[in-house]
């Protein structure tokens, strides 16, 4: 299976755009690897631990999908220069940095994980 480093995956997370939300904390996505899809992605851990797949969402276009609904049924495209945000229902973030890891399923290539660091400010 290809491995794709996560360096280059990092390059997903557009910096700056983690921040709290409504209810809880974003962050944005925005593609310019390659279109793809995944058909299972994997709970957040933010400073290593881990979230629920039921209280976290893709939002795009206006439509949110729980990361617990993506199956090879139902899977999830990332396309080429679309941004997405990642939202996460009932977490608020303290001010300051922290990381966030992030992992999905493609078929063909397998498991790909990525982390990127950011700072929440006082809000």
């Amino acid at each position: 299976m290809i491995s794709v480093p996560g360096f280059l995956l990092r390059r997903l997370y557009v910096n700056g755009s983690l921040k709290n939300a409504t209810g809880g904390f974003e962050f944005e996505l925005r593609n310019s690897l390659g279109s793809g899809y995944s058909q299972k992605v994997w709970p957040l851990k933010v400073d290593g631990d881990e979230l629920q797949a039921t209280g976290s969402y893709f939002i795009v276009d206006g439509k949110e999908t729980a990361f617990s609904e993506v199956s090879p049924d139902n899977t999830f495209s990332l396309e080429v220069n679309k941004t997405i945000t990642i939202w996460i229902d009932g977490v608020a973030l303290e001010p300051g940095v922290h990381t966030i890891e992030m992992g999905f399923d493609v078929p063909g290539i397998g498991t790909m994980r990525f982390d990127f660091t950011d700072e929440v400010g006082d809000e």
